[in-house]
């Protein structure tokens, strides 16, 4: 039997049932493949199934505003695939629906090599082979190649091979088998190479270098960055402002902030004013792809309304749900609560 066969007979007992395989509705697979990119299914699956809730068609995302869909999306972070979701949203509504070809749904923002692929290959059927980690990771072992996944070489070898393999009149079947193999059987750590299909011509397991493949280059280099979030509050309202700059979070709400190297935009002259600051927690450790945040939370009572910073804007309370924020400021809002009860 082929690699292609075994992989589909496999899956054809262990592949995993998600709601977006039972539909060739183009925009239901291209949304799950948006939310899945950095994202663990058991984490998107709800957010997908709230998004279809919500916009069960493109055109109702289309019309929805950058904050509804930024409130929706919060705590899933690369907050860029939410405003990419809506650009392209209204790209396909603009086309009259959803481009049926591999270099009409490129043209989507935000839809690479891989999710073309799986769009296509889900939605319409096109014999275009998906290369992603799980794709990667059984591919190298599978055929013992040595060559770094991240490299330019390694990218154009992998994916020639794995349109190689595809067998184009079960594109979508393949796929999904390739995937689903690369999640729960062929894992990065502790594989379960007992229980594989493809053990016997697997020639990483044959020369004992399961846990060495695949090679990947490390280019990036992780900054730490110390920023201090001050939580204002002053007659039921708070002070907060939007992100607007080309930096983390874009788009997103957080209170009164200054970051370590910086003026701090006239928040540490507000704080000179009168009033009550407390520390509520220190050192807060958040960690993004290409960034380590070191944050430290205040809450301050002050005893009369002050004068805010150009960009930021006194809301209520109440109703801070209506702004999407980080994760992080997420944490400071539940320090906030135990602090005021």
């Amino acid at each position: 039997m082929s690699f292609a066969s075994t992989l589909i007979e496999w899956f054809g007992e262990f592949g995993r049932d998600l709601p977006w395989r039972h539909t060739r509705d183009a925009y239901a697979i291209w949304l799950s493949e948006i939310i899945l990119q950095q994202t663990r299914i058991e984490q998107g699956r709800p957010y997908w199934e709230r998004f279809m809730q919500r916009w069960p068609t493109v055109q109702a995302l289309a019309s929805a505003t950058e904050d509804e869909v930024l409130r929706l999306w919060q705590g899933l972070g690369y907050y860029s695939r939410a405003r990419n979701l809506l650009f392209a949203a209204r790209q396909v509504v603009a086309m009259g629906g959803f481009p049926q070809t591999l270099e009409g749904i490129r043209q989507l923002k935000g839809v690479g090599d891989y999710t073309a692929a799986a769009i296509g290959s889900f939605a319409f059927g096109l014999p275009a082979a998906v290369v992603d980690g799980n794709v990667y990771r059984v591919l190298a072992r599978h055929y013992g190649i040595s060559t770094p996944i991240n490299s330019t070489e390694g990218k154009r070898e992998f994916s020639t091979l794995a349109q190689q393999l595809l067998p184009p009149k079960e594109a979508a079947l393949f796929n999904q088998a390739m995937m689903d193999f690369g999640a729960t059987l062929c894992t990065p750590a502790a594989p379960h190479c007992a229980e594989c299909p493809l053990q016997e011509s697997c020639m990483a397991l044959r020369q004992g270098r399961v846990a060495e493949l695949p090679v990947k280059l490390r280019k990036l280099k992780v900054k730490e960055r110390h920023i201090i979030y001050i939580y204002v509050r002053y007659e039921g309202q708070t002070a907060l402002h939007r992100r607007a700059a080309d930096d983390i979070w874009l788009g997103l709400y957080e209170p009164l902030c200054c970051e370590e190297g910086d003026d701090g935009n006239g928040v540490r002259q507000l704080l000179a004013s009168t009033g009550h600051l407390l520390l509520l927690k220190k050192g807060v450790k958040h960690v993004l792809t290409h960034r380590v945040i070191h944050a430290d939370f205040y809450l301050w009572e002050p005893t009369e309304r002050p004068a805010l910073p150009d960009d930021y804007f006194w809301t209520d309370e109440d109703q801070l749900d209506h702004y999407g924020v980080p994760r992080l400021v997420e944490l400071l809002y539940e320090e906030v609560g135990k602090a005021i009860g």
